[in-house]
């Protein structure tokens, strides 16, 4: 059997191995794949892993001897699914390997806006405290987050492991969801609509998945219905955010601050508006990067091959 990994760099940049993958036959692994390059790199292959390479329906009908394609993710938008469907191809994904990291992430990003601890450094290499007539000194607010509110804009499991972080630092949780069920032994907790997670958040989290519905949820309307104290975060997928009303919001003060894992285009084009808004934190998508999830992705990816070979696929996204 021909494996052909399209794009393995990101998941694996060298600090793991692929060779779990090699019992099942032949394997094959590109860091990148340009869209020209597809087809020829594809050609004879009955197994096909793609991270973010797009197998559009052109891709999978020009492939006769293609049986499986295993996404190096959970989220799988960048496979034609219905086409691999009509074709009989096995569409698999890797749910949940992430969730420990991307809640890490997050909270990241909120203790640096509430600590400031980068802010402080710098200062401190620039001579700010030897010269400093007082033992302490701060260039930024400190603030405690136990008391304050966090909301969830969607609640799946990155956003539950979240919560009980949160939990522990003493916040307030709230979250709106599409089915808004469940939770009712999870303590400070409460389901709100939108509108009322935007005014009594001071830290709006957004972890819903990429959909019709919610592309472009995060918008100017939203973002104006937030306290002006209040911090959003999007670690989901980027085209759920209104790029150029969330800028313009910031740099209006609207909000006080934002932290983003994902953008709409990525890489980012260099006029995307986020790119020079005031009060913004970055993270190239590196959410899901720790090695620990990215050991879990390319052993969950193995299992996957191998339930396919035994006739039992496991994770199918298009039954």
């Amino acid at each position: 059997m021909k494996i052909v990994i399209l794009d393995g760099f990101a998941a694996n940049p060298g600090d793991l191995s692929w060779k779990g993958l090699e019992r099942f036959g032949q394997v094959i692994c590109y860091p990148r794949t340009a869209p020209e390059q597809v087809l020829n790199r594809s050609e004879g292959v009955q197994v096909l892993l793609t991270n973010k390479t797009v197998l559009d329906r052109r891709t999978i009908e020009a492939l006769p001897e293609l049986k499986m394609i295993g996404v190096l993710a959970t989220g799988y938008n960048i496979v034609d699914i219905e086409a691999a469907r009509e074709r009989g191809v096995v569409v698999c994904n890797v749910p949940a390997y992430s969730t420990d990291s991307v809640a890490q992430l997050i909270f990241s990003f909120i203790l640096q806006h509430a600590n400031h601890v980068y802010e402080h450094t710098q200062s401190v290499q620039k001579g700010d405290w030897v010269r400093s007539r007082d033992f302490s000194y701060m260039i930024a607010p400190q603030t405690e987050l136990a008391g304050k509110t966090i909301g969830f804009v969607g609640f799946g499991h990155v956003a539950q492991k979240t919560a009980d972080i949160a939990a522990a630092f003493g916040m307030q949780v709230i979250a709106y969801s599409r089915t808004m069920k469940g939770q009712q032994d999870r303590e400070n907790f409460q389901w709100v609509s939108l509108e009322k997670l935007c005014a009594q958040a001071d830290y709006v989290s957004v972890n819903c998945p990429l959909t019709p519905q919610t592309q472009g949820l995060i918008n100017r309307d939203f973002l104006a219905g937030m306290k002006p104290s209040a911090m959003l975060i999007n670690t989901s997928r980027g085209p759920v955010v209104v790029e150029q009303d969330l800028a313009d919001a910031l740099n209006q003060g609207i909000i006080a601050a934002a932290a983003v894992d994902v953008l709409s285009t990525e890489p980012p084009k260099a006029d995307n508006p986020l790119l020079r808004a005031r009060n913004i934190y970055f993270t190239p998508h590196v959410g899901w990067a720790t090695k620990e999830a990215r050991t879990r992705l390319l052993q969950v990816t193995e299992n996957n091959l191998e339930a396919f070979v035994k006739g039992c696929p496991q994770n199918v996204v298009n039954p």
